[in-house]
């Protein structure tokens, strides 16, 4: 992997973790920024300046054995829109400069894809079958998008079509892009071949992510099949957890055992964040629990973290701490360890106050304090992995 877009990508990934922590050290002192244009800049960068340039490092890292240099161009463009985003959002928010960074992106994506579908070639009917469903699923979740303008101008920015054209984009990146993507690598990794199990797994995991969409249209236009939708969905999608842990057992020690530790611990993170998302998930088959985690906000940033965080990032990292980019020691140890530790306190502590907050119970003692103390866990762990891979000397080409 290149060492300078890896890099970059990291920074980015900084960049979004100390927005975040800035945002929950707002409700201790004042940081002097507009709280909801602070939250727009934290999630894009994070979304667009991690997630998604480190998926387009490793897809051509993978998948495209020419490499041409029209990629790296367009990695560059790309990220000048997210420093774009960076800056403006902060300052503006939603606005005339802030939007034209988040359209160039868009555009940005859409020449990606186009690249990857003529220069990719994967020796793996599973790994080339998963690249092109999550480039897919991430074209269509730019609907999402293109329909703000229109639903705005047409039905104001409260109405339910804004609202579930937001969730449309959210749902698509998160559940069909970005986490596609990631299984698309393991796979490829793992060396997965073409199977019955994984042709349904493909289908189920198809399946799935279309009809779970259902649970956030439910929030803003309430309907009964809505719910019914949902249910099937979750039933589909534990069925799809099936199928997936039956594609791993047999590659277990690929996994686990021929690894370094480090990466292994990574791997075993990513997938229990992933089992976990599916059970929050199928909890959400009973209307009040749906309700609930609507009206909490704790509940919603939890289950994003969980996703963004801890699958989704847990195998970026796992990606990572696989190359020779970096060099295994006591310090790197610490910063993952570190990053590991502030994910699960945080998330511990925004579950529980979700729940005390449900029940009307109260706030606990210090929760913001505590909320601000642990989260510096996670931009020190991605510190201590950027540092290590900058000093690093000898790395991949």
């Amino acid at each position: 992997m290149p060492k300078k877009l890896v890099v970059i990508c990291l920074i980015n990934f900084l960049i979004a973790a100390l927005m975040g922590l800035a945002l929950r050290f707002s409700f201790l002192e004042s940081i002097g920024l507009n709280y909801r244009f602070l939250t727009h800049a934290h999630s894009h960068v994070a979304m667009l300046g991690w997630v998604y340039l480190m998926l387009f490092t490793l897809f051509v890292h993978y998948f495209v054995p020419d490499k041409p240099k029209n990629f790296t161009r367009l990695f560059w463009v790309t990220e000048f829109a997210v420093v774009g985003m960076m800056i403006s959002f902060p300052l503006q928010g939603y606005a005339a400069i802030s939007i034209s960074f988040s359209t160039l992106h868009i555009f940005c994506s859409y020449y990606f894809v186009h690249l990857i579908w003529k220069h990719a070639r994967s020796t793996s009917f599973v790994s080339g079958k998963l690249v092109k469903t999550a480039l897919l699923f991430m074209v269509i979740s730019t609907i999402g998008v293109w329909c703000l303008g229109p639903a705005v101008s047409i039905l104001g920015p409260t109405s339910a079509f804004y609202n579930i054209a937001i969730q449309f984009f959210l749902h698509f990146q998160f559940n069909g892009w970005f986490l596609i993507a990631v299984l698309a690598v393991f796979f490829h990794l793992l060396k997965v071949e073409d199977s019955k199990t994984f042709r349904q797994f493909y289908l189920l995991l198809i399946a799935s992510t279309v009809l779970t969409f259902a649970l956030p249209i439910q929030w803003f236009a309430p309907h009964i099949s809505l719910i019914w939708l949902n249910g099937i969905g979750i039933i589909i999608q534990v069925v799809t957890l099936y199928k997936f842990l039956q594609i791993l057992k047999p590659r277990h020690v690929l996994v686990f055992e021929k690894e370094y530790k480090l990466v292994t611990y990574m791997y075993g993170f990513a997938l229990v964040c992933f089992i976990l998302k599916v059970l929050f998930q199928t909890v959400s088959i009973l209307p009040e629990f749906s309700t609930a985690v609507y009206n909490h906000r704790n509940f919603v940033i939890g289950f994003i973290h969980l996703l963004m965080l801890g699958v989704v990032s847990g195998f970026l990292f796992a990606f990572i701490l696989k190359s020779n980019l970096l060099h295994h020691s006591k310090s790197l140890n610490f910063g993952m360890y570190s990053f590991f530790l502030g994910f699960v306190l945080t998330e511990v502590l925004l579950l529980i106050q979700g729940i005390m907050f449900y029940f009307g119970t109260g706030i606990i003692s210090h929760y913001y304090l505590l909320l601000f103390l642990f989260s510096i866990l996670l931009p020190l762990g991605i510190s201590v992995l950027l540092f290590n891979i900058i000093k690093h000397k000898t790395y991949a080409t």
